[in-house]
């Protein structure tokens, strides 16, 4: 189920996604279509994945047809297969016609990401690395494309700039260093904040853990690299692998014994599952 902030962000979204594809009305379907006529759709996957979005395409033939009758067959989180029914649904032809683009818009990319996401954590699942989505995502659909990555099994980082530190190298040479940084911010945060300190080197890895950060993130480093890191740090630090993390090198990277890997690729490059919508004879 989508969290209070989530469905808002939905809401604001499908009403900004309608307005930019119905706008003053389906001038096809509301000239060809009874206004009264009702009829009988479903849709179904036509690949294997993990299914997230149904409450958003629900909310988007609701707000077309307040008598809509929505009778899903899966939930959130759940795999199918190809052939699988998901929904079943009972609403004005007008609005199933209308609404279909939309909400399978919406629907077909949180599906998309939660399988990524699910065929990414199941990599590593026989060890103690943890998955996490970045800031990656489309402009506007923050909330959603998280949801999603949640949804399919991995965890989210950050939300935004505002729920947790992270200091970069730009950030740390305007600063002065690490530990210049990371003295200024602790200065000025709550101190429950979290922060992270991204890093290239060893020797940058020994500054970080000594200034206290939080998350070490480990970025663009070799294997050999992040498992001297990881025993440096020793437990001191939680520790994240970042870049050009590929899932085929998913497995040697948590075999260091960092405790992320975060991934870019879950929602930067969406690949939108494959559903479809058809009426019922």
């Amino acid at each position: 189920m989508m969290n209070e902030k989530e469905l808002k962000a939905a809401n604001l979204l499908i009403d900004l996604a309608l307005e930019e594809d119905v706008a003053t009305g389906d001038i096809t379907t509301d000239n060809l279509i009874p206004a009264e006529t009702r009829k009988n759709a479903y849709m179904v996957a036509k690949a294997d994945g993990v299914i997230a979005g149904l409450e958003v395409a629900e909310i988007v033939f609701r707000k077309l047809d307040q008598t809509l009758i929505w009778d899903t067959k899966v939930k959130d989180g759940d795999k199918v297969k190809s052939g699988d029914i998901i929904v079943r649904f009972e609403a004005s032809y007008r609005a199933l016609l209308t609404g279909e683009r939309t909400a399978l818009n919406f629907f077909q990319r949180m599906s998309g990401i939660a399988s990524m996401s699910a065929i990414y954590a199941d990599a590593v699942k026989d060890y103690k690395t943890v998955i996490l989505d970045t800031r990656k995502t489309l402009p506007g659909f923050r909330m959603l494309d998280k949801y999603s990555v949640k949804t399919g099994g991995a965890t989210n980082h950050r939300i935004g700039l505002f729920d947790m530190v992270m200091i970069k190298d730009n950030h740390i040479e305007v600063a002065g260093g690490i530990t210049a940084a990371v003295d200024q911010i602790k200065a000025k945060i709550p101190a429950d904040i979290k922060i992270e300190v991204e890093t290239t080197t060893i020797a940058q890895v020994k500054e970080a853990l000594g200034a206290g950060a939080d998350i070490i993130m480990l970025d663009n480093m070799d294997n050999a690299t992040m498992t001297q890191a990881v025993e440096i740090i020793n437990g001191k630090a939680k520790v994240e692998a970042s870049g050009n993390m590929t899932l085929e090198r998913l497995k040697e990277v948590a075999a260091t014994g960092v405790d992320y890997i975060s991934i870019g690729a879950l929602t930067h490059s969406v690949q939108a599952m494959d559903i479809s919508q058809r009426l019922e004879a």
